[in-house]
């Protein structure tokens, strides 16, 4: 590839992944795309960061023409299910929005440049036990105002592959985690709430919502290896799932996790963290990657609980009660 590496969502948690990972493979120059003015402090020196709210179509087209970019990461998105369901449209017109006027943008270069859309397993919504694990050719049925922008993300990706020509490849990440990532997700927060117990800064507790739902969880180094795997070599106007084709339930994170922790824990339910409607269980099904790139989840969950758990206590021991 001739020209700069751009990952768009430079301060959200695969970005930060996905850079590193990228670095560590010598993908070089990067740039970094994010909406803050203030530079993420989680991006390595050498990484050029440039605030541009790609909600705006003048100033994102004025970014991208001047970075003119040989590859694109397209990870930026309002990302939070709850967060979703409290604000649908804000969340519908922020990741629609910002998908139209990057791609648009992308396609008035007319140098083509490889584009990888991050799509999400909760595209598939409500599907069926007999459906299971799920090929990429299953039938959207999302559940939640998040899950629909991620449609229209990835259909959009399609769109402007079959109408303009854009090089476009599309991924759908089943539930990933690593450290990092935000407490509004369930492993993190369990995390999170067992580091602060750990150096007292609250009482051995730990607050849960729905323990019975079942997740598809592969580790986010896994993940970042999978897309920049797919924006090399996937198939443009293709989809691919990456996921680690396993189902584990909550209460077995959670278990695992309590297992890991230093202190004694209670649990306690909190019906405040519960959704209005969670998926059905989601396996992926992989076979199309692993066939066609040889790609497969190698991290076991507990590495990757570990990993997160650490990076949590790291971050309480640094910031303290403000973590």
């Amino acid at each position: 590839m001739t020209g700069p590496i751009l990952v768009c969502g430079a301060g959200g948690f695969a970005a930060q992944h996905l850079i590193a990972h990228l670095l560590d493979q010598g993908d070089e120059p990067i740039v970094a795309l994010g909406r803050r003015a203030a530079r993420p402090s989680t991006l390595p020196p050498g990484v050029e960061y440039v605030q541009v709210d790609l909600g705006d179509a003048v100033t994102t087209a004025a970014a991208i023409a001047n970075i003119r970019p040989a590859a694109v990461y397209q990870l930026a998105a309002q990302s939070s299910v709850a967060d979703s369901l409290v604000d649908p449209l804000g969340t519908l017109t922020n990741n629609i929005a910002l998908q139209v006027n990057l791609l648009s943008a992308l396609v008035d270069l007319g140098t083509q440049p490889r584009v990888l859309v991050i799509g999400s397993s909760e595209q598939y919504g409500l599907v069926r036990r007999d459906e299971r694990p799920l090929p990429e050719t299953t039938e959207f049925r999302p559940l939640n105002p998040y899950a629909v922008s991620k449609v229209t993300q990835d259909l959009l990706g399609h769109q402007y592959f079959r109408t303009h020509g854009l090089p476009v490849i599309r991924a759908r990440p089943f539930t990933h985690i690593g450290p990092g990532q935000e407490p509004r997700f369930v492993t993190p927060s369990f995390a999170r709430q067992i580091a602060r117990i750990e150096v007292g800064l609250q009482p051995a507790v730990l607050h849960v919502g729905n323990l019975t739902a079942e997740r598809d969880i592969t580790d986010i180094r896994d993940i970042v290896h999978g897309y920049r795997l797919l924006l090399r070599q996937g198939e443009p106007g293709e989809a691919y799932n990456l996921g680690s084709g396993r189902l584990v339930t909550i209460q077995q994170v959670l278990d695992q996790l309590l297992a890991l922790s230093r202190v004694d824990i209670q649990v306690e339910r909190d019906p405040a963290r519960l959704r209005p409607a969670d998926a059905p269980p989601q396996l992926a099904d992989c076979r199309k990657v692993q066939a066609q790139h040889g790609w497969r989840a190698e991290i076991p969950l507990i590495e990757s609980l570990r990993a997160v758990l650490d990076g949590w206590r790291a971050r309480v021991a640094q910031i303290g009660a403000g973590a």
